[in-house]
């Protein structure tokens, strides 16, 4: 059985997730977030109250929100692996700078080195299996983490609980986040629980039945793009 806690980090309410299978002693890290010392610790304490050792961070794509805590991960656990997309490789260097009206976050720049991956890539984390299905749109190197065995998802933001991923940043395609959706994420079983980087979980049933952006010709005209908190200007 693959176990998962959700950790809420930073400003904007970015999911971390932590990720393990029974018996195992190791675990995996997905978007660490934490943009303070405290949110480390309380990241640090939970491992070491359920006895795991980290033995890989999993980036689902290169906002800082989403990287925050890495160095501070890297720190603790000097050598642990970092695995993103390379196309979110100028997302990571430019840190805050992609988000209008956010560079005052300079110390939330990524400069630490990663592992590229691949669509289809397969990692084995934790005691679990983790494939990489690539979906570009939000960022260009966007991706969603797939444990097949544990019908599970982690999706970063290509897709939320009723909405759907920002792309009016630097690096967004709304035409190459909807091909994502419809031809690779729904198209996955029905029974996947989904987990996004903000926001509450969710399955791919209910999120086909009911996501007003996977009608077609449906897209709501309402300040939609506001699962990062970070509100949208359409001026």
């Amino acid at each position: 059985m693959l176990h998962t806690r959700i950790f809420t980090f930073n400003p904007l309410g970015t999911n971390c997730i932590v990720a393990w299978e029974d018996g195992s002693a190791t675990c995996t890290i997905a978007d660490p977030g934490m943009s303070s010392p405290d949110g480390a610790d309380e990241l640090c304490a939970f491992l070491h109250r359920e006895n795991l050792t980290p033995d890989a961070i999993i980036l689902t794509h290169g906002h800082f929100d989403h990287t925050w805590g890495v160095k501070r991960l890297l720190e603790r656990f000097p050598g642990l692996p970092v695995y993103m997309h390379p196309a979110d490789a100028e997302t990571l260097r430019k840190g805050p700078a992609v988000f209008r009206g956010m560079q005052s976050f300079s110390e939330a720049r990524g400069n630490f080195p990663t592992v590229d991956i691949a669509d289809g890539f397969v990692l084995e984390s934790g005691g679990a299996r983790w494939k990489v299905i690539a979906t570009p749109g939000h960022t260009p190197g966007s991706v969603c983490w797939w444990c097949e065995e544990s019908s599970l998802l982690l999706c970063g933001d290509t897709l939320f609980a009723g909405s759907i991923g920002r792309t009016d940043l630097v690096g967004g395609d709304y035409d190459a986040l909807m091909d994502s959706l419809l031809k690779k994420v729904m198209l996955l079983p029905g029974g996947t629980d989904v987990i996004p980087g903000h926001g509450q979980p969710t399955s791919i049933a209910r999120e086909s039945a009911s996501n007003p952006f996977l009608t077609p010709f449906n897209e709501p005209d309402g300040p939609w793009w506001d699962q990062d908190g970070i509100p949208l200007s359409r001026e």
